[in-house]
């Protein structure tokens, strides 16, 4: 029974940790200010200089952004991708434990949920001071879904883990 209720919870939980995150205007998040002052950077450059991204319209590189904000951007985009691979196989795991439904429902349903929670998520960002929504990081978080799905039908095609 306590399992169950485990199970149900941990998806919520990842929920409530990224509705936190987007309810943080940027200045509350900016990674740069810790970076540059535990780590030295500079040794980065050379491999960060012929890495350029068009973001939002916006030209990501060493030279509109600094070493800091080029590592930052891409913890940021990766902390997308890794949230909602997270909600994705909590998710699923919730239905494995509290339904009797089959195997493709509970996955279709597990990333339906997180593709809807992304929408969501960039709507609320819109609500957030200094933050905007971008339909691009709607698009990274459902990659990190679909690497949760891909984890889990690999897991049940090899039978690694048994599900009913």
């Amino acid at each position: 029974m306590y399992k169950k209720v485990i199970y149900a919870l941990l998806p919520i939980c990842v929920m409530g940790l990224i509705f936190i995150a987007s309810s943080q205007p940027y200045e509350q998040q900016d990674l740069r200010p810790a970076m540059n002052l535990y780590l030295p950077l500079d040794f980065l450059k050379p491999v960060l200089e012929p890495i350029s991204v068009t973001y939002k319209g916006e030209l990501i590189s060493v030279a509109t952004r600094g070493v800091d904000g080029m590592i930052e951007f891409f913890i940021r985009k990766a902390a997308h991708v890794t949230v909602f691979f997270l909600l994705m196989v909590t998710t699923y795991l919730a239905f494995e434990k509290n339904t009797s439904w089959r195997f493709q429902v509970k996955l279709f349903v597990s990333f339906l949920i997180t593709v809807i929670y992304a929408g969501f998520d960039e709507y609320h960002q819109s609500l957030t001071p200094n933050r905007t929504p971008y339909i691009g990081d709607v698009v990274l978080d459902s990659i990190g879904g679909l690497l949760g799905c891909s984890l889990i039908v690999f897991l049940y095609c090899k039978g690694s883990v048994k599900f009913p």
